[in-house]
């Protein structure tokens, strides 16, 4: 598809115009998803937008809410010999009370990047005596392909590769954040690749339980910029519906093979997010068909119970949209850099903290 239409800098100018025109209330917005703090920051949107319109970062991506329990389970798993750990490349910078897998594969764990699930499945295939772990974290966009692997490994018998499967759910935790009470907002910038999985449809009970408009916004200036203006329309409207900035990529029921898919390999299970704690039925486990692909069951870990904050890092309260990195004592001292980073909301590509930091302390 060509995106020049959502780049065109001319059709920005019309719409933010349009936006100034019709805000008059005082606007407290959330996007939930990280891609949009990024671009939110790259197209220097915050600062176009008039005064009465705040927009506040949630918990942003995967890396940022997983927590320091399910890492600590990650660095100890990675310390037997039999194990090679297959992760995504920013879960290997994230602190926890441990370390780093990073640091652990400096000591002498086999610690390997990978960029797909498939490549995890490869890796096991070529190491039949070793038992490969994909340390499987995602929200709804990635939990297809990991469930995808999972099946091509039954189907293929290898039965040297497992998952340990930390992926979350989002309408729980937009739950949880909506509903504590803690944090004022008008409306919600729903996510976009989350919703192209999920639809728009599922987004129905923020308006219906909590009276807050929602829009899903795909990720260039013209996509948010409309998706903003559809939210104040609403707002200057006294309206509270969900609606779609991003109608070519989602569609009101999701997608239906990866939904299946999902259906399939997982069930719903409790999860432990940063900064928020453990929610019921937020997280995916392995379901018992597929259980021996499951690193719970395979290896007999025991589940974290407990996460602790790395001393001074607020990235659970910037994660709930309580706090900017501009508040955290680690962030205005230098101390707490991409390069040296405290916590994962400066480890992600898609982090607040990183945001911040790459495109300035705004």
């Amino acid at each position: 598809m060509d995106l020049k239409a959502f780049t065109n800098s001319d059709s920005a100018k019309i719409i933010l115009n349009s936006i100034k025109a019709i805000s008059k209330k005082e606007c407290r917005l959330m996007e939930f998803c990280g891609g949009h703090t990024m671009a939110i920051f790259k197209y220097g949107l915050r600062q176009l937008l008039p005064p009465n319109i705040t927009l506040i970062s949630g918990p942003g991506c995967p890396v940022c809410v997983t927590s320091t329990g399910d890492l600590d389970m990650a660095i100890a798993l990675s310390q037997r010999s039999d194990v090679i750990i297959t992760s995504f490349g920013d879960l290997l910078r994230i602190p926890s009370n441990n370390g780093t897998l990073l640091q652990a594969r400096s000591s002498g764990a086999d610690v390997r990047t990978v960029y797909s699930t498939l490549a995890a499945l490869d890796i096991a295939k070529q190491n039949p005596h070793k038992k490969v772990v994909f340390i499987g974290i995602g929200f709804e966009t990635t939990a297809p392909t990991i469930a995808a692997a999972i099946k091509q490994a039954a189907d293929s018998g290898v039965n040297n590769f497992t998952v340990l499967c930390l992926c979350k759910l989002t309408p729980p935790v937009t739950h949880a954040i909506l509903g504590s009470g803690q944090i004022n907002l008008t409306g919600i910038i729903a996510p976009g690749h989350v919703s192209a999985i999920i639809g728009s449809d599922a987004w129905k009970f923020i308006p219906d339980k909590y009276r807050l408009p929602t829009v899903i916004s795909g990720f260039e200036e013209t996509d948010i910029l409309y998706c903003l203006e559809l939210l104040i329309s609403q707002v200057e409207k006294n309206q509270a519906k969900v609606e779609s900035a991003y109608t070519r990529s989602v569609p009101p029921q999701g997608n239906k093979v990866a939904l299946d898919l999902m259906g399939e390999l997982f069930e719903s299970t409790r999860a432990d997010w940063r900064g928020i704690g453990i929610l019921p039925n937020s997280g995916l486990k392995i379901c018992q068909k597929y259980q021996d692909f499951d690193t719970v069951h395979v290896l007999g870990l025991e589940v974290s119970q407990e996460s602790k904050e790395v001393p001074g890092c607020i990235c659970g309260d910037i994660i709930r949209g309580l706090k900017t990195p501009m508040e955290c004592n680690l962030f205005l001292k230098g101390s707490c850099t991409p390069q040296n980073a405290k916590g994962p909301c400066m480890v992600s590509s898609e982090g607040t903290c990183a945001a911040y930091y790459q495109y300035g302390t705004y």
